[in-house]
């Protein structure tokens, strides 16, 4: 126990307390990463900061640890989908002949001692609060019993939050909206032409007639019994692990949001007289928001989001391109709208007020802007 907190582990406890329990940042797991620590979080400034406690003996094998910093780098950005990733590399050990310049993309600084933050000025823009947090009363064992309990303290709070998240839960609206769909669609096998010449999504009676109502009751109509089943067995797949995920009011109000954006995108871009149905764009529109909610839980959900969701979403957007009677507007539009719904209504302990405002913005702007373009037509 002696040895635990010699200089350099005290460095390294501190700054894992430091950015773990007061900036919720989350170690990275990397195989062949020896005497470095990596953490995340995609909503600092610092999306990545590295903690290096091998000792760096010369430039030539700094230069080499930042070419491999970049190389890890660019991974995770194709798993997270950023494109701008600014690294904070930390060293706690450097020859007297290395010489750190700020490359782009990274800043690094040198900590024999926590004091020599105050060198840093940049660092303390960033994170102004970092020198008094890094300043303990406890030394010795005391201090890493203490550091190591706040951290545990942290990791039992993340999980049992994660756990609300992700236990399962009946998905009582995705069995309501597939009831409601099969319904409609028996009535459909005798009022085919009521049902579909009142709701179905016709270009004209929305934009001559003002029968906006129909971006919302087209999404619940289907035009055979595979188109019924195809959309009704891909919303009880998709559906019932996103409802889990983000509550019956969220998932809904998704739903929804996305159906009609799809079909808004579906009048404004086509040309001539149009009539469409189905709950294609709605479906999309679960995708799109699950495509976000996946960005924020992607320690938990990256390998089913790369593997599994987005594969499936450009499969079925070749489909759409390469076939006809597919209306692949209506998916475009509403993948948009519900990755941009998802936005706005947040992800539960993870979206920013900032956040969902932004979302609310966007949102409202991609269906003003829509409604102008469908208002444009003429018959």
């Amino acid at each position: 126990m002696d040895g635990i907190m010699d200089r350099k582990n005290e460095i390294v406890m501190k700054l894992l307390h430091y950015f773990i329990t007061e900036k919720n940042y989350n170690p990275i797991i990397l195989q062949g990463a020896e005497d470095e620590i990596w953490l995340e979080n995609l909503e600092s400034e610092y999306k990545i900061v590295r903690i290096v406690s091998g000792h760096v003996h010369n430039d030539e094998q700094l230069e080499f640890d930042t070419f491999k910093t970049r190389r890890v780098v660019k991974k995770i950005k194709k798993k997270t989908f950023s494109f701008d990733m600014k690294v904070l590399s930390i060293f706690t050990d450097l020859g007297d002949n290395v010489h750190l310049d700020k490359k782009e993309g990274i800043d690094s600084i040198y900590l024999y001692e926590t004091d020599d933050i105050q060198k840093y000025g940049f660092l303390k823009e960033v994170f102004p609060d970092i020198s008094k947090k890094l300043k303990f009363s406890e030394e010795g064992v005391r201090l890493f019993m203490k550091i190591t309990s706040d951290i545990n303290r942290k990791n039992k709070k993340d999980a049992e939050m994660v756990n609300d998240v992700f236990k399962p839960k009946t998905p009582y609206v995705t069995y309501t909206l597939i009831a409601i769909n099969v319904l409609i669609f028996l009535i459909q096998l005798f009022y085919e032409d009521i049902i579909v010449g009142y709701g179905a999504v016709w270009n004209v009676g929305i934009i001559a007639g003002n029968q906006f109502y129909r971006l919302f009751t087209g999404m619940f109509l289907h035009a055979n019994i595979m188109h019924l089943f195809f959309n009704m067995y891909a919303l009880y797949v998709i559906g019932k692990q996103l409802e889990s995920f983000i509550g019956k009011a969220k998932y809904i109000a998704v739903y929804l949001i996305g159906g009609v954006i799809g079909n808004l995108l579906s009048v404004a871009l086509h040309s001539g007289i149009f009539v469409g149905v189905g709950a294609s764009g709605a479906i999309f529109g679960l995708m799109g928001a699950l495509l976000y909610f996946g960005q924020h839980y992607r320690v938990y959900l990256g390998g089913v989001i790369n593997s599994q969701i987005i594969p499936l979403i450009v499969l079925n957007l070749i489909i759409g391109f390469t076939s006809s009677g597919i209306d692949n507007f209506a998916h475009i539009g509403g993948l948009i709208g519900g990755f941009t719904s998802m936005m706005a209504l947040g992800v539960k302990y993870k979206s920013t007020t900032q956040e969902k405002i932004n979302g609310c913005i966007i949102t409202l702007v991609i269906i003003a802007f829509l409604c102008y373009l469908m208002m444009q037509h003429t018959f």
